[in-house]
């Protein structure tokens, strides 16, 4: 038989093999992150007629070179284009992720973790980062002894909306800015008073206002003149309730103080109470800048600053006061909150005829403000795989950082279909830790997924020749046949 026919033979078969391997490219050209593969082929199997020999100076005859006849093709090897980067579609989708850089996501399914340059995730039920196809996204969990820094060990499942992160915190307000001109000449100083508000949070997060009143000096003396009088008035929740008061009678409920320079001050139900001086009221020096008592004992300031305290209820009033009525439930919980009213940047200027003073919660450096609870609205990823959580109240919050595999050879990875890569002897193996995206200069790209690296018209220019390599193959083959044929009717 002619050896030429099986040459054919194995010709059809690596041409066959590498249209299988064009045509699945093709057919993945809009599959994200996948990686096309190329076909590469080697000569088989010689046969040798005659070995080479070298010049034999005895015989004069100079050397021969081997005579040889090949015996086909075969298939080298098949590999995926792993370092070639696809192309980025956009999605807008906070959770679609592309990687700048050769390392890949890592994603398990309860099995073992695999790798995937398919960044298209989603949160799933439970709350957790995951792929459209049910495997979660590992990497690291902030650090429990500093919530603000990610702790690099074994990669887990990376917790996004699970109850722990649904919320956070309230935190109580602790300073009051008050800003504005005291302008003698406001009717209300003499009158009704002036009235300041500022919004404050208790503990749990509970919107309460502030009212206070500020009136007219009422002495003739030198010192009394520019003394105004600040009055606590009340403190009311969002629907304009006492907090500070039973609902039904002014006769019970949490005290009210007032602290300042080490002197307390406890304004009562009946607006008396049992502290130093005429207890009710703090009065505001605009001569010294300060806060003072009114009573024959002056409170010696620290600050330009009132603190108010909410008391618990355990302090409830003297006797004969409201003494055995049933207290509110206290404004800050279990516990006694104190706030701070600075007041060291109010003017005393006579210009328009009317006092400007307002309060706003946080102190001129911008801290104690306080929050009420956080909602999550949303998340962010960072270049580097961070995801913060951005909640209603402010806050932004830590809440994990996606870790990447790197491989020493990717292209030794094994596909196993869904866009997924395992491990095997000749990539190098996985750690179980994982790695930061930036450690090898990558990074993450969000709103944006990683398309496939088929170029089409490679691809299509491989089939050219690919067919034409058939076409050849398969004309050995008959011409083969066509001799034997002849070979066959010598005889006729």
């Amino acid at each position: 038989m002619m050896r030429s026919l099986y040459s054919g033979v194995s010709g059809l078969r690596v041409h066959q093999t590498k249209m299988d391997v064009i045509g699945n490219n093709i057919a993945n050209v809009n599959t994200i992150g996948f990686k096309a593969s190329t076909v590469q082929f080697s000569d088989v199997f010689y046969q040798t007629t005659q070995s080479a020999s070298g010049a034999n100076e005895q015989t004069g005859l100079a050397g021969m070179n081997a005579k040889q006849i090949g015996l086909g093709t075969t298939l080298a090897s098949i590999s995926a284009a792993m370092s070639t980067q696809g192309g980025a579609q956009r999605t807008d989708n906070a959770t679609d992720i592309m990687i700048t850089g050769n390392s890949f996501f890592v994603v398990n399914n309860g099995a073992g973790n695999y790798f995937t340059k398919n960044g298209s995730f989603t949160i799933d039920g439970a709350g957790y980062l995951a792929t459209e196809t049910g495997y979660y996204v590992m990497g690291w969990s902030p650090d429990t002894d500093n919530p603000n820094k990610i702790k690099q060990n074994t990669v887990d499942k990376i917790a996004i909306q699970t109850p722990d992160n649904a919320t956070t915190p309230p935190e109580s307000t602790t300073d009051v800015t008050l800003k504005g001109n005291i302008d003698k000449t406001d009717s209300d100083l003499t009158g009704k008073g002036y009235v300041i508000t500022s919004e404050i949070f208790d503990n749990l997060g509970n919107a309460y206002t502030v009212k206070f009143k500020l009136t007219a000096p009422t002495g003739t003396t030198a010192s009394a003149v520019n003394t105004y009088k600040m009055d606590l008035v009340d403190v009311t929740d969002k629907d304009g309730k006492s907090a500070l008061y039973n609902a039904t009678s002014n006769a019970g409920g949490v005290i009210k103080t007032v602290a300042y320079g080490g002197v307390t001050y406890t304004v009562g139900d009946d607006g008396k109470g049992t502290g130093t001086g005429d207890s009710n009221v703090v009065r505001f020096d605009a001569a010294t800048g300060a806060f003072i008592g009114t009573g024959s004992t002056a409170v010696t300031p620290e600050t330009t600053t009132l603190n108010l305290v909410i008391t618990s209820d355990s302090d409830k009033p003297a006797a004969g006061t409201g003494a055995t009525a049933t207290p509110k439930v206290p404004l800050f919980g279990d516990k006694d909150g104190t706030i701070k009213f600075d007041c060291s940047t109010i003017t005393q200027y006579s210009t328009t005829g009317a006092c400007s003073i307002s309060g706003s919660k946080g102190s001129l450096q911008n801290t104690g403000a306080g929050k009420k609870v956080g909602n999550l609205s949303g998340i962010s990823i960072q270049a580097d795989g961070k995801i913060y959580g951005s909640y209603d109240n402010g806050t932004s919050k830590l809440l994990g950082q996606i870790a990447v595999a790197t491989f020493s050879n990717p292209a030794g990875l094994e596909a196993i279909g869904g866009s997924l890569f395992s491990a095997t002897q000749n990539s190098g193996e996985f750690d179980g830790k994982g790695v930061d995206v930036t450690a090898d200069g990558g990074k993450f790209s969000t709103g944006v997924v990683e398309m496939s690296n088929v170029d089409l018209s490679a691809e299509f220019t491989s089939m050219i020749t690919t067919q034409r390599g058939f076409q050849a193959n398969s004309r050995i083959i008959t011409t083969s046949d066509t001799l034997l044929e002849e070979l066959i009717n010598l005889k006729r």
